[in-house]
């Protein structure tokens, strides 16, 4: 049997170059104080010895993990029900490891309470900040994160009074310009999907569609307004059953590419061409539209992985700069591609 041999330490990888540990340790993060040329020797060097970071020892002597934990939550149970986080996994990712950090992503099942998913989060002391998501109208995360004193970044803003960092995308003004494009070219019956329940990203959505049709005169159906997660069989069994209405809709507002391809699904079982019979409009996060060769299906394109990098550099801004402003960020959406 081979002697093992163990695996060096950062003192260990200094000495063999000839520099100081603190030089050392910086050159591993990209530390801008360091001569290009260093980091590249330094980085060089700590891959040919197998040099991994001890983050527990680390911990103990800095107070520091360089972790940062995004705690996503599933948002169904369904297969491809999260492919549109994976741009947002990748913003992340980039911008973490950029300034030096390790992107830890947990996540939860739908039932499960977000905020004993935060404090089991938090108990672990495996990070040294959190991005939380799917806010909800008074997220009760934020005031409890607050009093802990633990630097966090929201994906969604809440109804909360509590002054926090945030960045959200403008689900509002996605679906209140949905509408109002679709109410322009006649329609009347139209549907729109949300992700379903608590959360503020489906509260905006619901606004947005209501105040379109307030501007023009006429009232939403609140029938035609989903209640449910919109995966791709869910927003298929959904529009199924508005299908077969008295009065159904001519159109929707679907909440991301997976619920539009839900929706084509149950058009196609009904022997309904879309757009042709039935007009769509979608936001689009993983550029999923520019592929699917359907000639009039509308998006708003959404730069989720700028939305991923924008969240970081908020957290990190209140790990390192507590007593600064939160960052408050709000992504508004390309115009109506598709047409």
């Amino acid at each position: 049997m081979s002697k093992s041999t163990s695996r060096p330490n950062l003192r260990q990888l200094a000495s063999s170059l000839g520099l100081s540990v603190t030089t050392v340790s910086r050159a591993l993060k990209n530390g801008p104080e360091v001569n290009i040329q260093t980091i590249k020797r330094v980085q060089a060097a700590a891959t040919v010895m197998g040099y991994v970071p001890n983050r527990t020892g680390q911990a103990l002597r800095t107070g520091r993990t360089n972790v940062l934990a995004a705690l996503l939550p599933l948002e169904t149970k369904a297969s491809l029900s999260d492919i549109a986080r994976l741009p947002l996994i990748e913003g992340m990712t980039v911008a973490a490891q950029a300034s030096g950090y390790t992107l830890s992503v947990q996540s939860a099942l739908p039932d499960e309470d977000p905020l004993e998913v935060v404090r089991k989060t938090v108990g672990l002391g495996a990070s040294d900040g959190l991005i939380i998501t799917r806010m909800e109208r008074d997220d009760t995360r934020i005031a409890w994160l607050d009093e802990m004193r633990i630097p966090f970044v929201t994906f969604g803003r809440s109804d909360s009074t509590r002054q926090h960092a945030y960045v959200d995308i403008d689900n509002a003004w996605i679906a209140k310009s949905a509408t109002a494009h679709l109410l322009s070219e006649g329609h009347r019956r139209i549907a729109l999907q949300v992700l379903g329940g608590r959360d503020m990203a489906s509260a905006d959505r619901i606004s947005g569609f209501v105040q379109a049709h307030e501007e023009a005169g006429l009232s939403a159906d609140p029938a035609l307004i989903g209640a449910d997660h919109f995966d791709m069989e869910t927003s298929s069994t959904a529009l199924d059953h508005l299908l077969l209405l008295a009065d159904p809709p001519t159109a929707m507002v679907c909440v991301t590419e997976l619920g539009l391809l839900g929706a084509i699904a149950a058009l196609r079982r009904h022997g309904i061409s879309a757009p042709g019979d039935f007009a769509l409009i979608t936001r689009d996060n993983t550029r999923m539209c520019d592929y699917l060769s359907i000639p009039g299906i509308r998006y708003h394109s959404i730069d989720m992985a700028g939305v991923g990098k924008s969240l970081v550099e908020g957290l990190l801004e209140r790990i390192n700069r507590p007593e600064d402003k939160p960052r408050q960020q709000v992504f508004a959406p390309g115009p109506l591609l598709g047409d």
